[in-house]
């Protein structure tokens, strides 16, 4: 529920943000460019922080919960941490903070619009990715068939579940506002050049 409620009130402010800013008159707003890769970061540490404590409390039903809501965009991840690096608890956290600092300052940064779009965009790959590595595990009523135009039959690795999808929409929302920035940002600065070459016109 935790989950849902704190994916929804992304979910709103970018929705809201998207409506109002669409024309382009707008600023970057960094908390907003940084939101989903937060969300993702979250999610990562709350699994992490969840394994952990299971540990120490097995018979928690609660965390059992947690783990369980978390794992389709986590475990994946932390596995191969865990089988390349030797993972422990203390390099988890390193990595989460060292990504959590890249994100935050590529989200801040007034140079370049590819860092912000880098950030969103890399972190929407990445969950559709541990998605579609959980998605091995679920049931074959989970995942979507098709049919392709020359009759052969494929399937969609990828588990639709309300929240598999609320967090790709999300993502979606997310790289959505940062075309929305770039582009309104590209038009003040075009605004602002015809003003210059208008008034260099007038001097000479």
């Amino acid at each position: 529920m935790l989950f849902a409620a704190l994916s929804l009130s992304l979910a709103q402010s970018l929705l809201s943000i998207l409506l109002v800013d669409w024309r382009g008159n707008m600023t970057r707003k960094p908390l907003l460019l940084f939101a989903f890769p937060a969300l993702i970061l979250l999610i990562l540490a709350g699994e992490r922080a969840a394994t952990f404590l299971l540990g120490t409390y097995p018979a928690s039903p609660a965390l059992w919960r947690i783990w369980l809501e978390l794992r389709p965009l986590a475990t994946m991840f932390w596995q191969q941490v865990d089988l390349y690096l030797s993972g422990s608890m203390v390099l988890d956290a390193a990595i989460l903070t060292a990504a959590s600092i890249v994100c935050w300052m590529a989200c801040r940064t007034r140079k370049s619009a590819a860092f912000f779009f880098l950030a969103n965009h890399a972190a929407l790959l990445f969950a559709g990715l541990m998605m579609a590595s959980s998605s091995h595990s679920e049931t074959a009523s989970t995942i979507a068939a098709f049919t392709a135009p020359s009759g052969q039959p494929f399937s969609l690795i990828l588990d639709f579940t309300w929240r598999n999808s609320l967090v790709l929409g999300l993502g979606t929302a997310a790289c959505a506002y940062c075309h929305v920035a770039f582009l309104g940002e590209a038009r003040q600065r075009s605004e602002a050049l015809a003003v210059r070459l208008f008034a260099l016109q007038r001097d000479l």
